[in-house]
This record gives C-alpha cells, sequence and structure tokens, in this order.
C-alpha cells in the first residue's frame, strides 16, 4: 500500500534543504581566500583578483607559495612547500605560481623543492604534480622510510594539463603544451606540443617550418567577430550551419 503524503514532513524538508544550501553558499564564499581576506594562511605574496575556493585543500609552507594575479585555485586543492609544516626553507620561494592560472577542483602541487608554474596555465581536475618521489634503492628497507629523491619542476606559460595528469619530479615543460588527461610527464617536452600516455610521449607538435605535424583532423575555431552581442549569438544559434556560416563572413563588410 502506498505510503500517504506527510504534507508537514515534506514542506520541512523543503526548508530544511534551503537552508543547508543557503548556509553552505555562504560558507563557501567566506570561506574563500583572497589577498584581501586570507584568514589563516600568510603567503609568500597573493596577486590582486585571485581566489582560493572552500573547503581548502591542504595548504602549508605558504610563506614560501608565491600566487599571481587574476588565478582561481579550486575546491580541495592541495598547495604545499616543504616536506612538512613549520619548516625553514630559506629566503627563496620554493612554488611560484604566475598570473591567470587555473587549478582544477581535487589537484595536488607538492613542492618539496623548487616548482614553477607558468601564467595562464590550465589545470582539469585532480592534476598531480610533484617535485619528490620515493627511492628504493634498499632492497632491504620499506620504501617509505628510504629518503625520497628530489628535482625541480618546470611548467612553461600557456599549458593545458588535463584532468587526472601526473607530472614527476624533474619535468620541464614548454611554452603552450598539451598534457593529456591521465598522462603521466617525466623529463623535456618541447614547446608547443601534445603529450599523451604513460610514460608521456609527444603526439604532435607544431614548428613554425612545418606547423601541425601530423596535421590536425578537425580545423580551427572560428573566432567571433569583433562587435557580435550575445543576443545576435543566439539568434545564430537557430540558424543551419550553411547559413551561420555565410553570415560570418559577410560581417566584416558590414
Amino acid at each position: 500500500m502506498p505510503k500517504r503524503k506527510n504534507t508537514f514532513s515534506s514542506w520541512r524538508g523543503r526548508l530544511a534543504q534551503r537552508v543547508v544550501h543557503a548556509g553552505w553558499s555562504w560558507a563557501q564564499r567566506v570561506g574563500s581566500v583572497t589577498a584581501e581576506h586570507p584568514g589563516r594562511l600568510r603567503f609568500g605574496s597573493i596577486g590582486p583578483s585571485t581566489r582560493l575556493a572552500f573547503p581548502l585543500g591542504t595548504v602549508f609552507g605558504e610563506p614560501w607559495i608565491h600566487l599571481g594575479s587574476h588565478c582561481i585555485v579550486g575546491e580541495q586543492v592541495t598547495l604545499t612547500a616543504g616536506l612538512m609544516p613549520d619548516l625553514d626553507l630559506g629566503p627563496d620561494p620554493i612554488l611560484r605560481i604566475g598570473d591567470g592560472v587555473v587549478l582544477g577542483r581535487g589537484s595536488h602541487v607538492i613542492a618539496d623543492t623548487t616548482v614553477t608554474i607558468g601564467s595562464d596555465c590550465y589545470f582539469g581536475p585532480y592534476v598531480y604534480v610533484t617535485s619528490t618521489n620515493h627511492s628504493y634503492d634498499d632492497p632491504h628497507e620499506p620504501i617509505g622510510k628510504q629518503w625520497p629523491r628530489m628535482e625541480p619542476v618546470e611548467i612553461g606559460p600557456g599549458c593545458w594539463v588535463g584532468t587526472g595528469a601526473v607530472v614527476l619530479p624533474g619535468a620541464r615543460i614548454g611554452r603552450n603544451v598539451v598534457v593529456a588527461a591521465g598522462a603521466v610527464v617525466r623529463g623535456t617536452v618541447p614547446d608547443h606540443a601534445v603529450v599523451a600516455g604513460a610514460p608521456a610521449r609527444v603526439v604532435r607538435r607544431w614548428t613554425p617550418s612545418d606547423g601541425w605535424q601530423p596535421p590536425l583532423r578537425t580545423p580551427a575555431p572560428v573566432p567571433i567577430p569583433d562587435g557580435v552581442t550575445s543576443d545576435q549569438l543566439v539568434a545564430l544559434s537557430g540558424l543551419d550551419e550553411e547559413t551561420a556560416a555565410r553570415l560570418a563572413r559577410l560581417e566584416p563588410e558590414r
């Protein structure tokens, strides 16, 4: 037999849900970290319009973490400098993040030695960047008790790092590089390359003399002409592709 609907309980449930959602939205706004409202965190520097979303991931060694301007750090992102909290790491920054960097939700940047991320890099969720790796030289000692190896990591400006990618100690990634989702990067990656796989290898690269090799399989996106309004874009979305392309070609002549 179907249960009778309890109108009072349903009303109370909806009200409680609204209260919870409103409270969580408030906590996200108040708990986010900016240069004006750093909370307990005292970064070496944090640029204007940079925001760390709440809830935060693990953050320590922040005096040796320098964040550029206009960065977006997603929820549950871990940023650490040094092997553990409360160490004196010297006068120089350990983790340096350039302007306009986006770190996706749940990503980790572990800088036990120098890690540099160039400006305008975009990370998908759950990317892992580390300057430290476990050693296993002694076959009689548990791996977790052996002293780790550390090598600096550098990611050039303008890179796109896909979901779940791993960047290992010693990696040197050039400018405007695409790292495919799930790739494991080690060693040097040249500028304007696409890398994929574990370990990652170059699957496509651009050079001034040859362009993209192998050639791109899809045409480059057509940029929106200057002066086009959002209302015009909405109107164009209802047209067939041929008509929309014809109008786009005519736009510069108007």
